[in-house]
Parts: C-alpha cells; sequence; structure tokens
C-alpha cells in the first residue's frame, strides 16, 4: 500500500474529478484489509501497524470524499502552498461580493436566522461554490494550474465558511 499518497492508497488518478462511488468501494477493501479486528490475536507491533494503517485509511478517505479537502491535497502535492492563514488576496469582485454577503448575513441574524433574505443568502451561496467547483477542477484536472486553483480554493473555503455561519444563525 502506497504509504504517502491517499490516490495511491485506493488505485484512483490522482485528479479532482473522481468517481465517489469507486471511492468508497475502494475504501471499504482497504479498510477491511486494516481493519485492528483482524489482527485481535496478532502480536503487539502488528497490532499497532494495522490500527496505523486503519486511520491512514480513514484519514485518505475523509479528505477526498470532500472536494474542497481533495483541491487543498493536490495542490498540496504539487507543492502549492495555499498560504490559508496569511494569504488574504482575492479578486476584487469577489471581495466585493464577500462584503455583500456579510452584510446579508448580519441582517439575517437580526431577523432571527430565518426567512426569504436567508433563502436568498443560502441559495447564492450555493451557486457560488457550484461555480468554484467547477472552476477548481478545471483549473486542476484541465489546465493543470495548482496556483490559479489554490486562489479559488481560498474563495471556496469562505463561501463554505459563510453557509456554516448561516446555518447556525438558524439554530
Amino acid at each position: 500500500m502506497a504509504a504517502d499518497d491517499h490516490f495511491a492508497l485506493f488505485g484512483l488518478p490522482a485528479r479532482f474529478d473522481i468517481d465517489a462511488s469507486r471511492l468508497e468501494q475502494a475504501w471499504r477493501t482497504v479498510a477491511a484489509q486494516v481493519h485492528p479486528d483482524r489482527y485481535a490475536t496478532a502480536s503487539p507491533a502488528e497490532r499497532r501497524v494495522a490500527m496505523q494503517w486503519s486511520a491512514r485509511a480513514n484519514e485518505a478517505y475523509r479528505q477526498l470524499r470532500d472536494p474542497l479537502l481533495r483541491a487543498r491535497y493536490l495542490c498540496e502535492r504539487a507543492g502549492v502552498d495555499l498560504q490559508t492563514e496569511s494569504n488574504t488576496s482575492m479578486d476584487t469582485d469577489f471581495l466585493m461580493q464577500q462584503m455583500a454577503w456579510r452584510e446579508m448575513l448580519d441582517d439575517i441574524r437580526e431577523q432571527g436566522g430565518t426567512g426569504p433574505a436567508a433563502d436568498t443568502l443560502r441559495a447564492q451561496l450555493d451557486a457560488a461554490e457550484a461555480d468554484l467547483r467547477r472552476s477548481v477542477g478545471e483549473l486542476l484536472d484541465d489546465q493543470d494550474d495548482a496556483v490559479s486553483a489554490a486562489t479559488k480554493i481560498r474563495e471556496w473555503m469562505f463561501v463554505r465558511k459563510m453557509s456554516q455561519e448561516l446555518a447556525l444563525a438558524a439554530d
């Protein structure tokens, strides 16, 4: 088994666009092979290795099944640091949209977190996430441009965080 490559671990091509059912099937196969219960009567060292492989398989599956985490992983694999903590530069149009969404979210919070404004914002965020997902896929798979994809991934991370904040506002 490939120790350091999530895609190789599951026998999948290293692409953004992957077959989710193939990923799940491959994960189940690997998980069954390394499940700690299969090593219950093995030596302590063998049990420890099985537990490590099981944790590794689960983490790889978690990252690859989420499109945003998969995109981040592909960029990191390509040697591109997303600089999520330090690089806040974004397209001017996106920054303007970000400010408008923030204002909408503030208004929604003041109104109790529900209603037509919340529905409108949710629809806008869903559409933005779908657009970013398509864009990142094209940049990674078709154009082999992890640097440009990193910028879009940072935007996608903001949209996802905004969606989570909107969901919390409704609770």
